[in-house]
């Protein structure tokens, strides 16, 4: 029998190596570098005017860049454009659209411009309506839609061909509660199915709805990897907050005998009853609430109130490791 032959796996969905882009001389992106698997919901994320849209356009194929390789699917975006250009479906920071086309005929529109076949484009325009609950509004005319409806659009423009990336960029700006949930769910919905890139201000979301998050500040990664890696890596310790009634040195005395790592970081004033509020570190990352709410509640030295773990949020480790760059910018180098 011949010998099986194990295919290659496939190209990245997104490769970008030693991205630079100057503009007069000035580095808005330096030396970038980082990859995106097929099927992966990424959160592009970064401070106003750290290099997100500027990578976001060079990814596209809107915008040259100075120096460095990006590939889409294998595809070099250099040397390629009108092949990347059916790669990828581009959702702007403020989308511009058709305000005196209606909806179904906008993405009929769009659909014969992204080459869908004829015969499947009326059956593929159902389609997105559907996933983008567009249906009530199909004959509607766009400039007199809702926010919300508007960037479900955009949505369904650039899902439309089925093209395997997606970059949006600030997907849910100006849109209400109700509005962001129902995007969210609709990029979710995409996992698996298409690669996407999405950038956004609105750092819950993002936790909620990507698999990684990459972190760029002042045109230089500074952080990438899962919530909970980066929570690990960047923040590096677990936190709880526990209400008690007891002299302060004593528990302190208690909680370095049940682990050495554990210390008081930060507490209030005792209130009227006798309950302080302590923030309370360790650099151990498995569970020690029970251990801890064991421990004091039976010693009688102590009364406890409550006991909870802190786990930091996307914007803690988001705030972290943007201070952190800026730190060390500000921070002249020793001779």
């Amino acid at each position: 029998m011949p010998e099986e032959v194990t295919p290659p796996p496939p190209p990245p969905a997104i490769e970008v190596k030693n991205l630079v882009k100057n503009y007069a001389g000035v580095a808005a992106v330096s030396d970038v570098s980082f990859t995106v698997q097929p099927g992966e919901i990424i959160g592009f994320l970064g401070p106003n005017g750290a290099g997100k849209s500027t990578t976001m356009r060079i990814l596209t194929g809107f915008l040259p860049a100075t120096s460095g390789v990006v590939n889409l699917c294998g595809v070099p975006v250099a040397s390629e454009p009108d092949v990347i250009k059916r790669l990828i479906g581009y959702m702007p920071e403020n989308n511009p659209l058709p305000e005196e086309m209606r909806v179904s005929e906008y993405l009929h529109y769009r659909g014969r411009l992204k080459e869908v076949p004829r015969r499947k484009l009326s059956a593929r325009i159902e389609e997105v309506l559907e996933l983008c609950d567009l249906k009530r509004v199909r004959h509607r005319i766009i400039g007199k839609l809702s926010k919300g409806n508007r960037q479900r659009v955009g949505i369904a423009e650039a899902v439309l061909a089925e093209p395997p990336v997606i970059i949006m960029d600030e997907p849910t700006i100006g849109l209400d509660p109700h509005q962001i949930l129902k995007v969210r769910d609709l990029i979710g919905s995409l996992r698996g199915r298409m690669t996407v890139l999405i950038s956004s201000h609105i750092l819950p979301e993002i936790e909620m709805t990507c698999d990684r998050v990459v972190i760029i500040n002042q045109g230089r990664i500074v952080a990438t990897g899962t919530p909970n890696d980066l929570r690990r890596e960047i923040i590096g310790h677990s936190v709880y907050q526990l209400e008690i009634n007891g002299d302060i040195a004593a528990i302190a005395d208690a909680i370095t005998k049940i682990e050495p790592t554990l210390v008081i970081a930060k507490q209030s004033e005792p209130d009227a009853t006798g309950f302080r509020t302590l923030h309370i570190t360790t650099g151990r990352d498995e569970p020690l609430g029970e251990e801890l709410l064991r421990a004091l509640a039976s010693d009688a030295r102590f009364r406890v109130r409550s006991l909870t773990r802190e786990t930091p949020s996307l914007e803690d480790v988001f705030l972290a490791a943007t201070r952190r760059t800026w730190e060390m910018v500000d921070t002249p180098t020793k001779r």
